[in-house]
């Protein structure tokens, strides 16, 4: 019998003000917290425990990271993007210009939060994009 992953466990973000940083969850992604350590934390520093749509997302006290691509994608309807945008917008973070795409890949929001940790909203899925390079390649 082979070893499985059973799925993905958790997300940990490292933020300097986690208050900041949940209530831009919360307001962006939906998001419900569930666990505060307040001033007793039990693992490496204070955090919070959220969940957005059933995924475990950890905010640690902790120092900024640098700026990359690494990122994490929550996927969006494709007639929500334009609200979620006005969201991302009044908790005053910059949009980023996204990169060129093919319609039937789905259409992205990218943002860095305020701690530097590149986000996306995304409407599309991997059967989608997997269906639209697969035909690409035959039609090249």
């Amino acid at each position: 019998m082979s070893l499985q992953v059973k799925g993905l466990s958790h997300i940990t973000f490292m933020c300097k003000d986690l208050e900041k940083t949940s209530q831009m969850f919360k307001g962006v992604f939906g998001a419900e917290e569930v666990y505060c350590s307040g001033d007793k934390p039990f693992s490496i520093a204070k955090e919070k425990f959220l969940k957005v749509a059933g995924i475990w997302i950890a905010l640690m006290e902790g120092e900024p990271v640098e700026k990359t691509y690494n990122h994490v994608a929550f996927q969006v309807s494709d007639q929500e993007l334009a609200e979620f945008e006005a969201k991302v917008c009044s908790f005053g973070l910059t949009i980023l210009p996204g990169r060129k795409r093919e319609g039937a890949e789905g259409r992205s929001l990218y943002f860095y939060d305020y701690d530097n940790h590149l986000l996306e909203l995304h409407t599309g899925d991997l059967e989608a994009r997997l269906l639209f390079y697969f035909d690409k390649d035959r039609r090249n």
